[in-house]
């Protein structure tokens, strides 16, 4: 018989506090106790992606992470990326470029892009194809889902703020 345990778990911002067993799949407690139906159950083995969420801002497969390892770092999951009418650059791009069909593996696939621009501030094709390599999607609509990261990544270039790059250095001469 599996121990219940007390653990706090910072998820999109709110500290929850979870009655269960630490093996216990950090996915399981984000559908089932916190109602959160983003990540998705696919695989169970850590493969397709669909469960995907960010911990510290890292993507992880949350079928596979025990609810004791998450500690005390912050959990995001797809609907703490965005509100209605203020989504997050990636959703936003996703729905610019009809990038669903059935929608199951748009979990992961937003989740891999976000946490790729959060790695890389100017992430080039290869970075891309990267990051979403391991994400399955089994309607075939992998083109839009490329042309929807290729966005994002136009949109994360397009806001990122004057200054931060090397154009606004003065050399002064000796």
């Amino acid at each position: 018989m599996k121990e219940a345990a007390s653990f706090s778990l910072n998820v999109n911002g709110t500290v929850s506090d979870i009655e269960a067993d630490g093996a216990t799949p950090l996915l399981y407690i984000l559908r089932n106790d916190l109602c959160l139906n983003g990540p998705k159950y696919g695989c169970g083995l850590g493969e397709c992606g669909a469960c995907a969420v960010l911990v510290d801002g890292r993507p992880v497969r949350s079928c596979t992470v025990p609810l004791k390892a998450i500690g005390d770092r912050k959990v995001t999951t797809l609907e703490g990326l965005g509100k209605p009418g203020h989504l997050h650059i990636v959703q936003r791009a996703f729905i610019e470029e009809a990038a669903a069909q059935c929608g199951y593996c748009l979990n992961g696939m937003i989740i891999a892009i976000v946490g790729l621009l959060e790695a890389k501030a100017e992430p080039d094709e290869s970075d891309i194809r990267a990051a979403l390599r391991h994400h399955l999607c089994r309607c075939g609509t992998h083109m839009e889902i490329l042309a929807a990261a290729r966005r994002a990544v136009a949109y994360a270039k397009a806001e990122k703020p004057a200054g931060s790059g090397t154009e606004d250095r003065i050399e002064v001469s000796p």
